[in-house]
């Protein structure tokens, strides 16, 4: 009997890591502003959350490690979406808690110069709820999107790159037609 409910067990925590999960900040919640050390194009700066929703919203879009399979995949979509998330005014920024000592390389050769990705503290990863459970010290599949008042529009967890881009998409494309 123990043996069949340990199988159950894991059965079911193996489906929960699988399966799409609600994010931990909510639609209506208050984005948490930071500052992080980031790269675009190879060069170094300081993303300012505050700053980039002056030129409207922000999709941010947490990712568990530069230079991982699903991560690099994920950067190619989000780069290759990037000029019609600018046609709507939104500011793309990418975010890890992983090989973060690789963000600079991984802006130039997988976010292919279109978009910034940025190093993400504890701290900041805290604030977000995007830890990711099975390797606490990096970060989570999330992504949000933040109109300028630091309201978040849309919030999507899922440890599959693959409908983030579409997500982010629709929540701007519906903000920038009033719809939210």
């Amino acid at each position: 009997m123990s043996r069949l409910l340990a199988g159950i067990a894991a059965a079911a925590l193996a489906l929960a890591a699988t399966s799409p999960a609600l994010a931990a900040l909510k639609v209506g919640d208050k984005a948490p502003d930071f500052t992080a050390k980031a790269a675009l194009a190879g060069k170094d700066f300081d993303f300012k959350l505050a700053k980039a929703l002056k030129k409207g919203p922000v999709v941010l879009y947490f990712f568990p490690a530069a230079y991982t399979a699903g991560c690099t995949a994920e950067a190619h979509e989000f780069a290759e979406a990037t000029p019609e998330f600018e046609k709507l005014g939104a500011t793309v920024i990418g975010v890890t808690a992983g090989n973060v000592d690789r963000i600079k390389d991984f802006s130039k050769e997988h976010c292919r110069d279109k978009f910034a990705v940025a190093a993400a503290d504890a701290a900041l990863v805290k604030s977000y709820d995007v830890v990711l459970s099975q390797k606490p010290e990096w970060s989570n599949r999330t992504s949000y999107v933040i109109a300028p008042d630091h309201k978040i529009l849309m919030a999507y967890t899922d440890g599959n790159f693959a409908g983030h881009v579409t997500q982010t998409m629709d929540a701007v494309k519906a903000y920038k037609a009033g719809k939210k």
